[in-house]
């Protein structure tokens, strides 16, 4: 049955109360409101409210890590989780995530626990968040998994935000690059191609190559050029929402020089740092194992983790099954195999991912030092290739002027 927001009004003690509860019915809602020792005057279903919305504010890795850290901080001081939880939505800034908190803390006032309420929100709170939380109330140490769970947001976020920093500059150039190659074929060439047809003189051929490419781009086919390209990226989205397509275009993408070396990285440093957290804070490996292959990534990579999931589960160690996945380097697997052997898998792991933060920082240099310069002489050829062209006709007349 569909869940549905009631507003109560009831006495406790002598005093009214107000509140909102999510449940089924009406009658569910006075069984709550009951073994809560409230006496219930009124009971009705919230009206829907008649929104007008432009876009809704995004939940960033910000404001995520940000609200973990307090609501970790409240419950450590000794707070009830409705109160931090009613707190916190009335503070935080973000008016959609204000909004989900709002919505949680009524779920958990009605009886569900922490991790079920969180789990009605998926595009906010994934399956690690929703697993540890689990794993934290089971265990009585909700407030450590939340530190635990803030700080390995704090990482990932580090390394995305590196990423993206990296791609800033060669995206520039490469934009630059071709605005001004379009300027060039479609305003430059086309002024020099009527004075060169006055002329009545005899093109070169990188002259009469330039032309006609800046002919072909000023009429129907730049039209029918952008059409390919915009039909290129759609085809290869819809591609990649098949299994296969995605199979293929992520193996390739891990067997691309410079590239491949930066997702296998993150890859590494992703699946030893989740699978270390989750291990620390008490969730079973399988469940584990789970989680970190829906949060690869990558397919192939994901493929390789459940096939040791399936290893793991008939009673194979974790080492085994990763060597042949051959998804990882031997040296990540050789160092699980010594944290299995020692009882300390969980403290090799997190070793591991620390490892492989800064292999990744070294990657994404590595990434950017290699685009920039092969960007600039794309860019300088083609430019340049333009020009010389261009210039040809003019040269040759001075020639031709300077014999007479």
């Amino acid at each position: 049955m569909a869940t549905t927001v009631f507003v109560w009004e009831g006495k406790k003690g002598g005093a009214v109360q107000k509140g909102e509860l999510a449940a089924t019915s009406k009658e569910e809602v006075l069984t709550l409101l009951r073994k809560q020792n409230i006496l219930p005057i009124a009971v009705n279903a919230k009206p829907k409210e008649i929104k007008f919305k432009f876009g809704q504010a995004k939940v960033t890795d910000k404001d995520l890590v940000i609200l973990t850290r307090q609501l970790a901080t409240m419950i450590d001081a000794g707070l009830p989780l409705v109160q931090c939880l009613d707190i916190l939505g009335s503070q935080t800034e973000n008016k959609r995530l204000a909004s989900i908190v709002a919505q949680v803390r009524t779920d958990v006032e009605s009886g569900a626990t922490f991790a079920d309420a969180l789990k009605k929100h998926p595009k906010v709170f994934d399956n690690l968040y929703v697993n540890m939380v689990a794993a934290g109330e089971a265990g009585g140490i909700l407030d450590t998994i939340l530190q635990r769970l803030a700080a390995y947001m704090e990482k990932f976020a580090k390394i995305k935000k590196q990423i993206k920093s990296a791609m800033i500059y060669p995206s520039v150039i490469l934009f630059v690059a071709v605005a001004v190659v379009a300027l060039l074929m479609i305003v430059v060439v086309p002024m020099l191609a009527s004075m060169f047809a006055d002329m009545g003189q005899a093109l070169p051929l990188p002259t009469r190559i330039v032309i006609t490419i800046s002919n072909f781009l000023k009429g129907w086919g730049g039209l029918i050029l952008l059409l390919c390209i915009i039909g290129f990226f759609i085809g290869m989205k819809q591609f990649r929402n098949t299994a296969k397509g995605l199979r293929i275009t992520d193996g390739i993408a891990l067997k691309m020089p410079v590239v491949g070396s930066l997702i296998q990285r993150v890859s590494v440093a992703k699946f030893t740092r989740t699978l270390g957290t989750l291990l620390t804070s008490g969730v079973p490996i399988l469940e584990g194992l789970l989680i970190v292959s829906r949060t690869a990534g990558n397919k192939v990579v994901e493929e390789g983790i459940m096939m040791t999931r399936q290893s793991v589960s008939e009673g194979k160690t974790l080492a085994e099954p990763l060597s042949k996945a051959q998804v990882f380097p031997a040296m990540v697997v050789q160092m699980i195999s010594v944290g299995e052997a020692t009882g300390a898998l969980d403290s090799m792991l997190n070793k591991i991912a620390d490892f492989y933060d800064d292999e990744v920082d070294s990657a994404v240099a590595a990434l950017t030092s290699m685009l920039e310069p092969i960007l600039m002489i794309f860019l300088g050829t083609t430019v340049g290739f333009v020009i010389v062209a261009m210039y040809m006709p003019i040269f040759q007349m001075g020639a031709v002027a300077g014999g007479k």
